[in-house]
């Protein structure tokens, strides 16, 4: 087996996740203007861009254990990219890995943080609904009795008196 099915793979997770991080840049300006409707199709758009990393990513797992495996190495839980980098044939093989890997890193940190900004916000949106909709919302009266009112007060208005 070649480790250049394995750095192929890692590229195209690489393009899937520029792709992905675009589509991050453009959510932070659909939540900025507050078009919800955008916004939807937005989601459905990154749901599928999920889907296919997700299907990527398997398939890097089964290529770097199936790597290890033909190496007769073992590896306890999921086998790595760092995995292959100790074990590879060549330095140039090395080089490979380690600058898709680190590309790839990089790709990931830049939507890590693109992402946090985008749940900050929304959650900065979400308050400012809120606090809206409370000074649109009528205050209940009072439900709770108050400390003002004695106990066995008689009211005023009554044509029953009960002391009688």
């Amino acid at each position: 087996m070649s480790v250049q099915q394995i750095i192929t793979t890692l590229e195209n997770l690489e393009k899937m996740h520029k792709s992905l991080l675009e589509l991050a840049y453009k959510k932070t300006e659909i939540v900025k203007k507050g078009d919800m409707e955008e916004l939807d199709v937005m989601l459905k758009n990154e749901q599928s861009h999920v889907a296919a990393i997700g299907t990527l990513e398997q398939q890097r797992q089964v290529l770097v254990q199936d790597y290890l495996n033909a190496k007769g190495i073992a590896t306890t839980g999921t086998p790595t990219v760092l995995d292959v980098i100790e074990v590879a044939e060549s330095e140039i093989e090395r080089k490979q890995l380690e600058e898709v890997r680190k590309r790839l890193m990089l790709v990931i940190d830049d939507l890590r943080k693109q992402n946090d900004l985008n749940q900050k916000l929304i959650f900065q949106s979400l308050k400012f609904v809120n606090m809206t909709l409370d000074l649109l919302r009528p205050q209940p009266s009072q439900i709770n009795y108050s400390g003002d009112q004695t106990r066995n007060a008689v009211p005023k208005n009554s044509s029953f008196d009960s002391q009688a």
